[in-house]
This record gives structure tokens, sequence and C-alpha cells, in this order.
């Protein structure tokens, strides 16, 4: 095997074997494959693209260039990604609503990612939280709580933690090929037996466009069921934040009102119909619609909330966080009303910049070093289709600094648009169980 063979038939259109593809990943892994190399492979994909055996091959190739998990357990074991949105906060309701459902969640999950916010630093938001586990220790947690939510290993997919590296400096990010074997090949490592996709589009999405969200789910589904892991896709919009909060702090405290049966609104809408696709497929309900009304039921009698709990406390968190969350969550000392200019409905909501000022007012980060305020963000944040009137809140703004503050009350106004005429909204979920 030869990186520049390799290389070379990239260039010419030709798609490499599944033989080269393992050998081109064992090298990303152990370093036989030098930065160059790496950064022209990625570019070749990008420009030419896999047939789709070569995707379903280096996705496996990825997978398997680190440690993969097998699961000895009486229910089966599922898990949902997200592509990544403003306000989404779902697998914070979802990973224990499926787990007194019957199901076992080992879900491994990120940081944020440019304007979108990260599981991880949500539940960092926690008191406690530890999301880096042991092995031996998550799997503990999964047999006994149900779900554990934790960040990878540095032994999960090392070819794609490097490849995914050089793909960020050499603008190769935006390749189908080379998301889908990033997003499959941790996802598959984590030993499931069953993945729904929640494919975002709109405005506070990576994909803008309902053809290209289409794409990415039709790529990330075929992929993942010829590699042997039963997927589903939903597609949802992110035309507007899911919940009603921006920011760590306040997104756990927005899952919270729905844990505990204080609200419902489209994180509760939008993690029971990922749910009811996940539990129809596995066997755990008849169809998708018992799934959902199982799901539904495990919220409203307390039950998720209670194993949410349980998972907190396994991870180190408050014992009695699910009784007292109010008390443990961090707040910003500058807590402000953003006002409207005007009266009329919301006619927009850029997403992408909430979630960019969300991140200048330091719940995200610039670069991988900074240091997360889970206190900022905003709360309270108008729906589509909202009639307000002049000096109406538009949201609530919290912030460290005031000079900070004032910064993001301007992105705000910015990104909220009123118009005369109330605007057709869009629906929660465009397409179900692709």
């Amino acid at each position: 095997m030869d990186a520049r063979a390799i290389i070379a038939e990239l260039r010419r259109g030709e798609s490499p074997s599944s033989e080269e593809l393992a050998w081109f990943a064992r090298g990303l892994a152990d370093g036989a494959v030098s930065d160059a190399q790496a950064g022209a492979f990625a570019m070749g994909v990008c420009l030419r693209g896999l047939s789709e055996e070569g995707r379903v091959a280096l996705t496996l190739a990825m997978r398997d260039s680190g440690d993969t998990m097998v699961w000895d357990l009486p229910g089966p074991v599922l898990d949902k990604h997200s592509t990544g949105g403003v306000g989404d906060c779902v697998s914070l309701v979802l990973a224990p609503a499926l787990a007194v459902c019957g199901a076992y969640v080992p879900m491994v999950s990120g940081r944020g990612l440019g304007h979108t916010g990260g599981t991880l630093d949500k539940l960092e938001a926690i008191p406690g939280y530890q999301t880096r586990l042991d092995e031996t220790r998550f799997t503990q947690v999964v047999r006994e709580c149900g779900a554990s939510i934790v960040s990878a290993t540095a032994d999960i997919a090392p070819a794609d933690k490097r490849l995914y590296a050089i793909r960020d400096v050499t603008g190769t990010v935006e390749s189908l090929d080379l998301i889908t074997a990033s997003i499959l090949s941790k996802k598959l490592a984590a030993g499931l037996q069953g993945l729904v996709l929640d494919v975002k589009v709109g405005s506070g999405a990576f994909m803008k466009t309902l053809e290209d969200a289409e794409a990415l789910a039709e790529s990330l589904v075929s992929t993942a069921n010829l590699a042997g892991c039963p997927t589903s896709a939903v597609i949802s919009d992110m035309n507007q934040p899911l919940a009603p909060a921006l920011g760590n702090a306040l997104e756990v405290a927005a899952c919270m009102e729905v844990l505990t049966g204080n609200t419902g609104g489209p994180v509760a809408e939008l993690s029971v119909s990922l749910g009811g696709v996940l539990l129809a497929n596995a066997g755990l309900a008849a169809d998708i619609e018992a799934g959902v009304a199982q799901m539904v039921e495990a919220l409203a009698s307390g039950r998720a909330a209670e194993a949410f709990g349980g998972m907190v406390a396994a991870h180190g968190g408050p014992v009695k966080f699910v009784e007292e969350w109010r008390r443990f969550l961090p707040e910003a000392p500058v807590i402000r009303a953003v006002k409207a200019p005007r009266a009329g409905y919301v006619g927009a909501i850029n997403g992408e910049a909430l979630g960019l000022a969300v991140v200048g007012l330091g719940g995200g980060r610039h670069v991988e070093s900074d240091v997360i305020d889970p206190a900022v963000g905003f709360s309270e944040v108008v729906r589509l289709g909202d009639r307000v009137e002049a000096g109406d809140t538009l949201l609530r703004l919290h912030a460290g600094r005031e000079d900070k503050a004032d910064a993001a009350e301007a992105a705000v106004l910015s990104a909220i648009a009123l118009s005369d005429e109330k605007t057709d909204i869009p629906p929660l979920v465009h397409e179900r169980n692709r």
C-alpha cells in the first residue's frame, strides 16, 4: 500500500478499494500517513467523491482504527445524533426517556462547534458532572442507569480525530462523504444496535436548504445501514432555536422544565418523535405512534426525570439535582431584557447569528483552549409568528459583563426580524423515518 497511489486514484476520479481505505485509516491513526498526504486525501475526496461502497469502507475503517465497544445488556443499545443547531438540548431529555422505555443509551457526545452548542458543555454546567469516564465506569453507568452521556476517549476512532483536524484547516469540512464517515465512525464504535439521525435544516443549521439536508440524511442512513447498524433519519427545522434558551446552564434549565412536567414545546415534541422512531425500529414498540406514546408517558410520569437524576449523580453531580436544579445551576451577574424596537410579528430569526452571539458572551469557544462561562446566553426567546408591541421583551440576555451584554444586544436586534404580516411557520419535523 502507498498513500501516493491512493491519492492518485482519487485525483483520477476512482474510488480506492476497501483494503486501501482501511490501510489509509490505520496510517492516519498510527502516523504512517503524513499531514500533507492526509490533506491531499481529504481534498481528493472533497472534489471527486467516493462511491457508496467506498464511503462505507472508509466509515468502517475509521471505526476500526481504535477501540470498539461490545455490549451484553438485557435490552437494545440505541442512540441518536444531531447534525447541530441552536437551543438543541434534546439529548438531555431523550436519553433518560429511552432508558425507562427499555433501551440502553451509551451516548458519546461532543462539544460546541462553530455557532452550535455542545451536549458535553451543557452537562458540565451541572456542578460536579464528569463527562470523562473510563470504559469500565462508562459500562457500569449504562448498565445501572440505562443511559450515560460522555466524551469520546482518544482511543475511539483516532483516524477520524486526526482527519477532522486536518479537514478543518484545509477547507474540506463540507464533503458529504467525509461528514458521513466522521459522524458514523464514532457512533458505530460505541457498539450501537440502532441509531436515529436528527438532520437539521434552516438558518441555525449547517444545512440551510431542505435539498442539502435530504442529501446528508440519505448518505448517513444508507451508509449506516450498509455498515450493519439499523438507522433512520428525521429532518427537523432549525429556522429558530429549538428551546426558548441558548447557552449551557440555560438550556439545562429548559430541559429540566420539560423533564419535570412544567412545559412541553418543541424540545419535548422532537424528543418524543425521535424516541418513537428508535423504539419502533428496535422492536420496543409496535410502531412509531406507539413508541411516541411510550415516550410521552415516560416524561409525564416523571420516570424520565428520575432516570436523568440517577445519571447525573452517577457522573458525580448533585444527588438531588432534579429536585433542586434551580439552586445548582449558575446565574450570570448581568441579566437584561432585550426590547422590541417596534410592533410587529416575529418574521425571521437568524439562529446562526444568535449562536455566535452566545459564543461572544463566553458561552462557546473561539479556540479549543477557551474556558466556557456556563451561565451566559439567552432565555425566554420569542418564537416565529409571535406578535410583539414596541418595548415588549424579545428575549432575556445573561452576560458576565455590561460591555459583553451591549454587544450581544446589538447582535440580537440584528438577528430577529419583525414584519407587518404574519408569515408561514415551518413545521418542526419536515420528514420522519426517512
